[in-house]
């Protein structure tokens, strides 16, 4: 067992506790909002610099840029978004929230017309619970979820359902410090033990097929599917509407689309339809 495995474990046995004295199952979360309506199309608005870029394979300074955040926000609630991803890739980078400006306009823009997730960059309970009371639905913790785990539960017990857990994988374990640092842990595992601490969903994020338009590892989303009874929010790779289709088959509640619908690989609208069982193209 690495000592990550351990940190987590520790934290696992004073969730189900909690859990236990509680009288609710740890990361019990009703199907409500994204995940109320079946498998869900989310955007992606990542923003590196004040400004929208798509990554490949997670690496700094890989990025093709799209301009203002709010704009592409509108744009995509425009097209029929009922959910969007954000994420501040300085912020996973450094280590702290370095585009708080650019998020707190789209909440201002959009907040009351969509449901919201935002991660990158933050590391304590204090800054996930302000981003909730500003108007984010869900928080997304990676490197603080593996760096701290007991966080997940602190956070849950006062914003309940609101802590969705990324698990970026690279070469089969799970990466953090913005996708440069590999910690040991089974993506799989990891999930089960998250979702005992609370986590309302789990975000699989595929670094290895990530912006490169070349198609998903299915059964690597699977096996976290697999492992956990909370929504699975799949990401990375996504080329084609056979894609989404391939991922809600295997049994995600949700993908998260970025270069694709940025390139014009396909609209959101045929995303969605695809994700209805309406038919891939």
């Amino acid at each position: 067992m690495s000592e990550r495995d351990d940190e987590i474990d520790r934290g696992t046995e004073s969730g189900a506790e909690a859990g236990t004295e509680s009288g609710s199952e740890p990361g019990a979360e009703s199907e409500t909002g994204t995940f109320a309506d079946g498998f869900a199309v989310i955007p992606a608005v990542d923003v590196q610099d004040g400004e929208v870029v798509q990554l490949v394979q997670g690496e700094r300074g890989t990025g093709k840029r799209y301009g203002d955040p709010v704009a592409a926000a509108e744009r995509w609630i425009d097209e029929g978004a009922e959910a969007l991803h954000l994420v501040d890739l300085d912020g996973a980078f450094e280590g702290e929230r370095v585009n708080a400006p650019a998020f707190e306009a789209i909440v201002d823009a959009v907040g009351d017309e969509v449901d919201l997730q935002l991660g990158g960059g933050i590391r304590t309970a204090a800054d996930a619970r302000s981003l909730l009371d500003l108007g984010i639905d869900r928080v997304i913790l990676g490197t603080a979820a593996v760096e701290n785990p007991p966080i997940v539960e602190t956070i849950a017990e006062t914003h309940p359902g609101t802590v969705v857990v990324s698990l970026d994988a690279k070469d089969g374990e799970v990466v953090v410090s913005g996708w440069t640092e590999s910690t040991g842990l089974d993506p799989a595992a990891a999930a089960a033990r998250y979702e005992s601490l609370g986590a309302g969903a789990i975000l699989f994020t595929n670094v290895d097929v990530e912006g490169q338009l070349e198609g998903i590892d299915r059964a690597a989303v699977e096996a976290v599917v697999d492992a956990v009874d909370v929504p699975v929010i799949a990401s990375g790779g996504v080329a084609s509407l056979d894609d989404v289709v391939a991922l809600r088959e295997a049994g995600a509640a949700a993908v998260v689309i970025g270069t694709a619908l940025y390139e014009g690989t396909f609209t959101l609208r045929e995303a969605q339809r695809a994700a209805a069982g309406d038919g891939a193209e």
